[in-house]
C-alpha cells in the first residue's frame, strides 16, 4: 500500500515535468520575435501568427484530446503528446522559413493541449478525493514554475547562443518526463469507451477557433472591427448550436461529447467561470509588465524576466497551500481571498509611475501572483471534484479550454485599454503626420523614433503615456477581480474537503 502511494506521487512528478516543458515554451517565444523576424525573414503578420497559431491549436485541441484520452487511454496519449512536442520543438529550431515555423508551432500547440489535459485528468484518476487537492497544488506549481524560467533562460540564450536553442532547451525536460511517464504512470481509460460525437466535435472546434481568432484580431485591430466581430460572432453562433446539439443527444439518451448535466452543479459551473476571470486578470498583467520593464525602466529582456520572479513566486506560494486553506475555511472564502489579494494589488499597481520603486512593483506583483495561485488551484479542485474518472478527460478539457481563452481575452481587453490610454496621452507636437502615426502604434516605435531624432522629449512623453495607459489597464484588472469577488461570494458554494 505504501509503495503504491509513493508510486502515485512519483508519477505526479513525471507529469509535472511534462507540464514544465510546455510552460517553458509558452513564455520563451515572445522574447525571440525580433530575432525570428530577421532569421526567418518574417513579415509583421507572420510574426503575429508565430504566437497565435500556437494559441489557436492549443484551444481547438483541448476537447478532442480529452475525448481521445477517455476513449483510448490517458497514458498512451500523454506519451504521444510528449513525442509530438519533442518533434515540434526540433522543427521550430530548424525551420528554414516562416511558413514551416508556423506549421511547427501548430504541432507544438496540439501536443501541448493534450499534455495539459491529460496531466490534470490523470490527477483525477490517480488520487482520491482526500489526496487530490494536494496533488492539484503540485500540478499548479509546475504550471507556474516555467513562466519565469522561460524569459530568463530565453533571454540568456538569445544574448549568447544560436536562437534555435530556445526551443531545443525544452528537449531534456521533455525527455525526462517521457521516460518517467513510461516507467511510472499506469494506463487508464473509461471502462466503456465513449462514443465519438463527430458533429459535436466539429461544431465545438469551429466555435472555439472562431472565438479565439476574433479575440486575437481584437488585440491587433480593435474590438469594433469586422476582423474581430465576424469570427467572434460566428463562434458564438456555433457554440449555441453545439449546446443545442448536445442537449438533443442527451434527451435521446445518446452520448454527447460534453455532458451538459455537469453544469447543474453550481460548484462546477462557477469554478469554471471564475477560473476565466482569474486568467484574464493575471495574464493581462503579465502581458503589460514586460513592456513596462523594457520600455519605461529600460531593462533588457533577461532582466525583465528576472523582475517577473515576484509574480511567479506568489503563484507558486499561493498554489501549494491552497488546499489547506480551503479545508479550513471552505472553497468560497478561499477563492474570495484570492480575488481580494488580486484586487488589493491592483489598487497599488494603478498608482505606478515612471519612477516607482522596484520594491513597490515587486510587492504588488507578488500579491497578484499569490491571489491567482490560490484561486486557480481551488477552482480546479472544485471542478475535478465534480468529475467522474470515466469522463475526466473531457471535463478537464472543458476547464482548460476556458482557462486558455482567458489569457487571450485578458491580453486583448487590457491591451486595448493600454493602447487607448497611451495614444490619448502621447504628445506628438512637432512631428510630421507620418512620424506621429508611427509613434502612436506602440511605445517601442516611439522610443525608436526618439532615438533616431535624438529627442529626449518624445522618449519621456512616450514613457509617461505608456504608464498612463498601463494604469488604465490595471484599473480594468482591478474591476475584474472585484467583480469576481462578488460573484464568488454570491454564487460559489462553500465546500470543505477533509485532508488526511
Amino acid at each position: 500500500m505504501r509503495q503504491a502511494l509513493q508510486r502515485r506521487w512519483w508519477a505526479l512528478g513525471a507529469i509535472a515535468l511534462g507540464i514544465l516543458a510546455v510552460t517553458l515554451d509558452v513564455t520563451v517565444l515572445t522574447l525571440a520575435l525580433p530575432t525570428l523576424a530577421g532569421a526567418l525573414r518574417a513579415s509583421e503578420s507572420q510574426l503575429q501568427w508565430f504566437v497565435t497559431a500556437y494559441t489557436l491549436a492549443m484551444v481547438v485541441g483541448m476537447l478532442p484530446a480529452g475525448l481521445v484520452a477517455d476513449r483510448y487511454g490517458r497514458k498512451g496519449l500523454m506519451v504521444g503528446a510528449v513525442v509530438g512536442f519533442l518533434v515540434g520543438s526540433v522543427a521550430c529550431a530548424y525551420s528554414s522559413g516562416a511558413v514551416l515555423f508556423i506549421v511547427a508551432r501548430i504541432l507544438v500547440g496540439l501536443a501541448g493541449a493534450a499534455m495539459i489535459v491529460v496531466a490534470l485528468s490523470l490527477v483525477t484518476v490517480l488520487f482520491d478525493e482526500v489526496e487530490r487537492p494536494r496533488a492539484i497544488g503540485i500540478w499548479g506549481a509546475a504550471n507556474f514554475l516555467g513562466l519565469p524560467l522561460g524569459p530568463i533562460i530565453g533571454g540568456w540564450i538569445l544574448s549568447h547562443l544560436w536562437w534555435g536553442w530556445i526551443f531545443l532547451v525544452n528537449i531534456p525536460v521533455a525527455l525526462m518526463s517521457l521516460v518517467a511517464i513510461l516507467l511510472l504512470v499506469p494506463e487508464s481509460r473509461a471502462e466503456r469507451a465513449p462514443r465519438v460525437d463527430v458533429a459535436g466535435l466539429g461544431l465545438v472546434s469551429a466555435a472555439l477557433g472562431g472565438l479565439m481568432y476574433g479575440i486575437i484580431e481584437a488585440g491587433v485591430k480593435g474590438f469594433g472591427t469586422a476582423a474581430c466581430l465576424l469570427p467572434f460572432g460566428a463562434g458564438l453562433v456555433l457554440l449555441a448550436i453545439f449546446g443545442l446539439w448536445e442537449r438533443r443527444l442527451g434527451r435521446r439518451q445518446a452520448e454527447p461529447l460534453v455532458d451538459l448535466g455537469v453544469f447543474a452543479s453550481q460548484s462546477f459551473t462557477w469554478s469554471v467561470l471564475l477560473s476565466a476571470f482569474g486568467a484574464m486578470a493575471l495574464f493581462g498583467v503579465m502581458f503589460i509588465l514586460p513592456q513596462y520593464f523594457e520600455a519605461v525602466r529600460a531593462l533588457t529582456p533577461e532582466a525583465a524576466g528576472v523582475r517577473l520572479l515576484p509574480l511567479i513566486a506568489g503563484l507558486v506560494l499561493g498554489a501549494v497551500p491552497a488546499d489547506r486553506i480551503a479545508a479550513r475555511v471552505g472553497t468560497k472564502s478561499t477563492v474570495a481571498l484570492g480575488f481580494l489579494l488580486i484586487a488589493g494589488a491592483g489598487v497599488v499597481g494603478t498608482n505606478t509611475t515612471t519612477d516607482t520603486a522596484a520594491v513597490v512593483t515587486a510587492a504588488w506583483t507578488f500579491a497578484t501572483g499569490l491571489g491567482a495561485g490560490i484561486c486557480f488551484v481551488t477552482t480546479a479542485s472544485s471542478v475535478v471534484a465534480e468529475l467522474s474518472a470515466e469522463r475526466s478527460g473531457v471535463g478537464v478539457a472543458l476547464l482548460q479550454t476556458v482557462i486558455k481563452l482567458g489569457p487571450a481575452l485578458g491580453a486583448s481587453v487590457l491591451g486595448s485599454a493600454l493602447s487607448s490610454g497611451y495614444r490619448a496621452h502621447l504628445v506628438t507636437a512637432g512631428l510630421t503626420a507620418s512620424a506621429a502615426a508611427g509613434a502612436r502604434t506602440s511605445v517601442f516605435a516611439a522610443l525608436a523614433l526618439a532615438r533616431g531624432l535624438g529627442s529626449g522629449t518624445l522618449a519621456a512623453s512616450a514613457q509617461r503615456a505608456f504608464v498612463w495607459g498601463m494604469d488604465d489597464a490595471l484599473e480594468l484588472a482591478l474591476a475584474l477581480a472585484a467583480a469576481a469577488t462578488l460573484l464568488t461570494l454570491g454564487f460559489l458554494p462553500s465546500v470543505r474537503r477533509d485532508r488526511r
